[in-house]
């Protein structure tokens, strides 16, 4: 049985209700002192470092960090029709909604002769990271290329982890997405080292120059989110990824399989992955454990799953009714939440708090990872109640033009100069007036 929180004739506050809510998440600091000595390595030694690191902690050291072009056309040529046609046709749904992402520049007439215009300037240079691990993430390849092509970024590198079944290279189906893609630079480099690489930079065995980035995304293990904290500054990155989550919202009329299936799915990512429900319906949650016993013990990786829903960060919240329900989602912010209740798009839309929401029994969270046109690269461990997924906007940096002749500076001028002395700052206001003096 899922480990039950009953918060039904309670009238708790905002920070007992987070206090109350199963929550997991992973200790960033714990593994600083591991991660930093290599971060630094790459700093000052890069690319032949980050291979040392790469023989260290995947027990191969490819030929050249910069993934070969023939290598990475032969896994496009080898990939199985079926998938070819399966990532085709999310790339095709990906490019349709982020297309639509797109910001547009604006200009705003303050005064006659003075105007701002916020023009949108895409990220120079980005480096996308994707994992290796428990699976292989080919869909994590389209979800953070689709945008960054759609904001215009003109230089794209993906790094993951070289594999010692396929030659030292990432894992084919991997480089079969990059092709697919258009993306021609490709770093068998991951964990740590990889995303140090991906900020720094260096000299790859044959002399010619990796380029560092100016932004990186893309999930990863501890180790992984711990090099990107220590790199923030250095570049920028999207955010520091935990553990997947999940969340559904039911009420008496949803179907308990589903539900257990749906939580199921999530957990089978990773033994740390949150799967919560919240219900109003003693009856739905006794339905779903036996629900989750049954799926659970039939699926692949039976383990796993059992593992990541018996841990403290899974489990079912009972609430008095939908309203009660709304107010934990919220309080929960969860990754990935469900709405299955009657009605569900009238109550997904009065959600506040969430990394993307799932309306109804036929939209899945697994149709989000791969399908829907959405990004799964989504904010985690309640950081979407200030944060947003992965998107165009991600890749692109608001630049604002001032333009005012000098009849628009005249009529603001002792405004400006008023406020540069109210803040003890008189050269502001004598660079204006400057501008007004004898002769000009």
């Amino acid at each position: 049985m899922l480990a039950r929180t009953d918060l039904r004739g309670t009238d708790v506050t905002l920070s007992q209700l987070r206090r109350a809510l199963p929550r997991g998440g992973t200790d960033i600091n714990s593994v600083l002192p591991v991660v930093t000595p290599v971060v630094e390595a790459i700093a000052e030694h890069g690319a032949s470092a980050a291979l040392d690191y790469t023989e260290r902690f995947d027990k191969v050291r490819p030929a050249s960090v910069r993934v070969p072009a023939e290598v990475i056309a032969q896994a496009r040529d080898a990939l199985d029709p079926a998938i070819t046609a399966a990532l085709e046709e999310s790339i095709r749904r990906a490019r349709l909604v982020h297309a639509d992402q797109r910001r547009a520049t604006v200009t705003t007439d303050v005064v006659a002769g003075g105007s701002v215009t916020e023009k949108w300037i895409p990220v120079r240079r980005v480096g996308l990271y994707v994992p290796g691990g428990n699976a292989v993430y080919p869909s994590s390849v389209v979800m953070n290329v689709v945008p960054a092509q759609e904001a215009g970024v003109g230089s794209l590198v993906v790094a993951s982890p070289a594999q010692a079944d396929f030659g030292g290279w990432p894992h084919p189906t991997i480089l079969a997405a990059c092709a697919l893609l258009g993306v021609d630079e490709v770093w068998a480099v991951g964990g740590a080292q990889g995303v140090a690489l991906l900020a720094y930079g260096g000299t790859d065995t044959d002399g010619s120059e990796l380029n560092p980035v100016d932004l990186i995304t893309g999930p990863g293990n501890i180790y992984v989110t711990a090099a990107k904290r220590l790199v923030r500054g250095v570049v920028g990155i999207d955010s520091e990824a935990g553990p997947t989550e999940i969340a559904i919202l039911a009420d008496d009329s949803a179907d308990p399989a589903l539900i257990a299936a749906d939580l199921i799915s999530q957990a089978e990512h990773d033994v740390l992955a949150a799967s919560v429900l919240v219900t109003d319906s003693e009856e739905l949650a006794g339905a779903v454990d036996a629900e989750v016993a049954r799926q659970a013990a039939a699926t692949k990786h039976t383990e796993r799953v059992g593992e990541a829903l018996g841990g403290p960060q899974s489990g079912i919240v009972l609430v008095d009714d939908l309203e009660a329900g709304l107010r934990v989602v919220d309080a929960y912010a969860a990754e990935h939440l469900e709405i299955q209740t009657r009605d569900a798009r009238d109550v997904a839309e009065r959600v506040t708090s969430a990394g993307a929401i799932f309306v109804g029994a036929y939209s899945p969270v697994s149709l989000g990872d791969y399908c829907a046109g959405s990004n799964h690269v989504l904010p985690t461990s309640g950081s979407a109640r200030y944060a947003s997924g992965l998107s165009v906007q991600t890749f692109l940096r608001g630049v604002h033009l001032i333009d005012y002749d000098r009849a628009a500076l005249a009529g603001v001028a002792d405004q400006v100069v008023t406020l540069a002395q109210a803040e003890d700052l008189p050269a502001h206001g004598d660079a204006v007036t400057v501008r007004f003096g004898a002769g000009r």
